[in-house]
């Protein structure tokens, strides 16, 4: 069952949703009882990806064939990643709370875990070139979950 405030688990999981499962197990349920909305887009190297947007809350990416690859969430999202980290945090508050964070792509992650991260909203995810680059007072709203491994390449 779809849940809002489920455990975020790096790599995993969110709101019960699993990575790598396919989006039909979920499409009975998400579009009985939730708001969805649908879009298709390319990517630049021509793969199609399907999102979608449920109860402005939490976002599905699918590849072409369904496969779930990466799973977000907002300020709405109200479960936690290692029962400390949520959506809605100020940047000084993650920072307190995690020993190392580092910038990837216009993302935060934390204590080398690769398989999430928080999303840095703009303008900073542009200038942010180190963590000091960042405001304390920044609000952090958007979590995803993903295999976020080949930025380290």
């Amino acid at each position: 069952m779809i849940d809002f405030n489920a455990e975020i688990k790096s790599g995993e999981s969110l709101a019960n949703i699993v990575l790598d499962s396919n989006v039909s197990i979920y499409l009975k349920e998400l579009h009985k009882h939730h708001e969805v909305v649908v879009k298709n887009y390319t990517l630049p190297d021509n793969e199609i990806r399907t999102a979608y947007w449920v109860d402005n809350t939490i976002t599905i990416t699918t590849k072409a064939d369904g496969a779930i690859c990466s799973l977000g969430c907002n300020k709405n999202y109200k479960g936690t990643y290692r029962k400390t980290f949520r959506t809605g945090m100020f940047f000084y508050e993650i920072a307190e709370l995690s020993k190392r964070q580092r910038i990837f792509n216009g993302s935060l992650i934390l204590e080398e875990d690769f398989g999430i991260s928080y999303v840095i909203p703009s303008p900073f995810d542009e200038i942010a070139d180190s963590i000091q680059d960042i405001p304390a007072n920044l609000r952090l709203d958007e979590i995803y979950i993903s295999d976020f491994s080949s930025w380290v390449k």
